[in-house]
């Protein structure tokens, strides 16, 4: 499975239609690809909390309608990264925000193949936890070609190694994680992929952002990382596209040769 992942930088300076015009080219340019994987709301600003309410959209929004023809121009799934997520009937959850950190995937064809609202939200309390609605579910999308399955996460649920158990026991073969994880925990970010590739024996593929927005330095450093947990390829700071060849087939290998999941007790 050939995989592009897109580490996307932008600064408070670029307007948001402009952004998503210089993206989607962005995604045309990795045809020959099978996936695509952009950055956690890289439209609306993954630190821009004053901007999301302004930015909000449905999944058929602006955002959506061009992600979903970049997809379809280069026949790639693509991983969109994440919209704040207005839905256009007006739902609202458990907590009444009605905005959602929501991920959208497109197949080659262009449609929505799936959506994952981020579960776990960042801030203590303020940030997303006030502004936004949790996610509730758990989902996996199949990957191109039959390479297997992929479980969705985003930035902050990456700290919480139980959720990827349960993508496991779902099934996954890979997770696919967009992020904006600043610079100031960078460490962070490439330690947790690593730990999440090597305790469930699953491929990695993390996309980060870069460039500084609304004062906050990006930490770049995007990663695809193999189930044995070495990383097969790792971004710098600046705007970059890894191309990356990965072997889903390796993963029931490694599994075999070590077959620690199968020593799981709880």
């Amino acid at each position: 499975m050939r995989v592009a992942v897109v580490q996307v930088a932008y600064g408070d300076d670029e307007p948001v239609e402009a952004r998503v015009e210089r993206v989607a080219d962005l995604v045309r340019a990795q045809r020959g690809h099978d996936l695509v994987v952009l950055p956690e709301l890289w439209s609306a600003g993954g630190f821009a909390y004053r901007e999301w309410d302004a930015r909000a959209q449905p999944v058929d929004g602006p955002v959506g309608t061009a992600m979903a023809a970049a997809a379809r121009d280069a026949g790639v799934m693509l991983h969109a990264g994440s919209i704040v997520e207005r839905p256009a009937d007006g739902e609202t959850g458990p907590e009444g925000r009605g905005l959602w950190n929501t991920s959208l995937v497109y197949g080659t064809d262009g449609s929505l193949v799936a959506t994952y609202r981020k579960i776990h939200r960042f801030g203590f309390g303020a940030g997303e936890p006030r502004l936004m609605d949790a996610g509730e579910d758990v989902v996996l999308v199949d990957l191109p070609g039959g390479a297997g399955r992929a479980g969705l996460s985003t930035c902050y649920d990456l700290r919480f190694p139980e959720l990827y158990r349960r993508q496991l026991d779902a099934g996954a073969t890979a997770f696919i994680v967009p992020a904006a994880w600043p610079a100031a925990r960078v460490r962070h970010w490439t330690l947790l992929a690593h730990a999440r590739a090597i305790e469930d024996q699953c491929v990695v593929i993390a996309c980060n952002t870069a460039g500084t927005h609304a004062g906050t330095p990006m930490g770049g450093h995007s990663q695809v990382i193999d189930a044995r947990g070495e990383a097969l390829a790792m971004a710098g700071t600046s705007e970059e596209v890894l191309s990356v060849e990965v072997d889903m087939e390796a993963v029931t290998t490694w599994r075999e040769q070590f077959p620690v999941l199968k020593d799981r007790r709880l």
